[in-house]
């Protein structure tokens, strides 16, 4: 590798073109008209406008990306997470383009993007898998005569999406078909398949996820887990590590599930493997794989010393991975997301102009970002500002960090999740770890002011 194209925008582009620097190759960033000033077009070695504002129109037009990356003469394309990241046809048709792709084979991004093909691939390595339909439906009838087998309450998952899009959970059998439409609507416009497969629902778990890396010299390793069971409507807002909900039996054996599936798969480079886990059984079941770094990935770095990313790359480029599997070295992170969204109001997205963004500092802080004061927040992406990360000796002592360092967060201009979660660290059920993944929806949203 001498030259890399970095198809995404914000945070992690930044990230990729550090890592390109630190490793003494050229960055290439694309840009649409919207992010004409963002930090990750000024960094780069090389600069393009791939289109205007619209996701389709640039940073999901892969034809152009990959036409850009040959015309600048790019020996590889690195994908980061969302946009084309998990796109099985983007990766295959950089391959073919002679550009080497910095993540997993297409045809594992393609078995685990089919949610009913990764939940088989799970059963048939030996883990056990959330109960569900045997194959995904694009009529809400015979998908209905399928429910009764499953039982109520139930989850519609889009089977080729993620991220909370095409997904539904349907109390009642009265509510079935009315779901499924709308769920199935969903994953049609959000994924360009309307197939939807069908879940037992647990109303109070807690979400894990393993991280995972393999090479192309037969190694796979796991590097422990990460608790993200702070959630609203699928979407994660804080993740940490480790969990506090896991005994030390039950980590390993989710930990050396997730390495069973990688190694029956022959993976290659960074994923997650996402499990649902019942405190009150103890009992953890498959749901699904990420094939792609993650957002909250700094908190497995933070607490295992690894250069997540940097690794990536050497993967890619055929090296052997640099380190085995580990758990968390005795420490704690925790990472909070922050989003101009404005909690008050059910979360509603909240573009404009940063008039004052002052991130706080100090030595077991660290902020990913973007953003800078006066930078115009637009309205077509995603609408993460910022990932605070804070780490310690412990979780109590993350949680104190992360109070102090919320405290200091200055932003004005947009609202943003700071105050949010400053006001999440406030609350008991937190601090004790009894919380799940609808406990944000349920029992917590409405006293937000």
């Amino acid at each position: 590798m001498r030259r890399v194209l970095v198809a995404n925008r914000g945070e992690i582009a930044l990230r990729a073109i550090r890592v390109c620097r630190h490793l003494g190759l050229e960055s290439v960033a694309v840009y649409s008209s919207a992010d004409a000033n963002s930090p990750h077009r000024w960094s780069a070695d090389h600069a393009v406008c791939i289109g205007p504002p619209p996701p389709k129109s640039s940073y999901l037009n892969a034809g152009a990306l990959i036409e850009t990356a040959v015309a600048l003469k790019c020996d590889a394309i690195y994908p980061g997470y969302g946009f084309l990241a998990e796109n099985h046809a983007f990766a295959e048709r950089s391959k073919q383009a002679g550009l080497t792709f910095i993540g997993p084979d297409s045809d594992a991004i393609a078995s685990m993007g089919d949610k009913v093909a990764a939940r088989q691939a799970a059963a048939a390595a030996g883990i056990p898998v959330v109960p569900g339909s045997e194959h995904g439906y694009t009529s809400a009838e015979p998908a209905k005569a399928a429910s009764a087998d499953i039982g109520f309450p139930l989850l519609l998952k889009a089977s080729a999406g993620g991220g909370g899009r095409g997904m539904r959970v349907v109390e009642r059998a009265e509510e079935f078909v009315a779901q499924f439409e709308q769920a199935s609507a969903e994953a049609l416009a959000a994924f360009g398949n309307a197939e939807v497969y069908l879940e037992r629902f647990f109303p109070q778990v807690r979400h894990i996820e393993i991280q995972v890396f393999g090479d192309r010299h037969g190694n796979y390793v796991h590097l422990g887990e990460r608790d993200c069971s702070v959630q609203r409507r699928h979407q994660k807002l804080v993740e940490e590590a480790p969990s506090p909900a896991l005994d030390d039996a039950t980590r390993r054996q989710m930990a050396e599930a997730a390495v069973a599936l990688v190694r029956t798969l022959k993976y290659v480079n960074a994923g997650t493997v996402e499990f649902i886990y019942d405190p009150s059984s103890g009992k953890f079941f498959f749901i699904e794989m990420n094939t792609r770094i993650q957002v909250e990935h700094p908190v497995t770095e933070m607490v295992t010393g690894t250069d997540l990313v940097t690794e990536q790359f050497r993967v890619a480029a055929g090296e052997r991975l640099s380190f085995g599997s580990s758990f968390a070295n005795g420490r704690s992170a925790i990472e909070f997301r922050i989003n101009a969204e404005d909690a008050s109001r059910d979360f509603q997205p909240s573009p404009g102009t940063l008039k004052r963004w002052r991130p706080p500092t100090g030595r077991e802080v660290r902020v990913d970002s973007h953003a800078y004061e006066n930078y115009a927040v637009p309205p077509y992406y995603d609408s993460m500002l910022a990932k605070l990360i804070v780490s310690g000796s412990d979780r109590a002592s993350c949680i104190e960090t992360a109070r102090s360092a919320l405290a200091r967060f200055q932003v004005s201009g947009v609202a943003t999740t700071v105050p949010f979660h400053a006001h999440l660290l406030q609350q008991t059920e937190f601090d004790r770890a009894e919380i799940h993944t609808r406990w944000i929806e349920r029992d917590f949203r409405m006293v937000i002011t």
